[in-house]
């Protein structure tokens, strides 16, 4: 009977293990993608977020500020691919929108 294979620790419990040297270099090159991926859309929510909490507040210095700093956070997402350019042009229209109406 052949000995059961290695399993490695990077592998999660629902997903298959590979047998492939490169396919297992991949997974842990994809896992290290998804924690940056992860990183960078908090922190543009969160940014997205301060700039509709000043809005809401009234807050419109501040809110324009956040605003630009949110596009430019919206940008630097979608040239590295975590989001699509198409959803990254849409929410800054929106902050534009919000900012014109303060």
């Amino acid at each position: 009977m052949p000995a059961p294979p290695i399993i490695p620790a990077e592998a999660k419990a629902d997903q298959p293990v590979a047998n492939i040297k490169s396919q297992i270099k991949r997974n842990r090159s994809n896992a290290a993608a998804h924690e940056r991926n992860k990183s960078v859309k908090s922190a543009l929510k969160s940014a997205i977020r301060k700039f509709r909490e000043a809005a809401d507040a009234g807050e419109t210095e501040k809110a324009r500020e956040l605003g630009a700093a949110a596009s430019r956070k919206l940008d630097k997402a979608a040239s590295a691919g975590v989001i699509h350019k198409n959803q990254a042009a849409n929410k800054k229209s929106a902050i534009g929108k919000r900012t014109a109406a303060l």
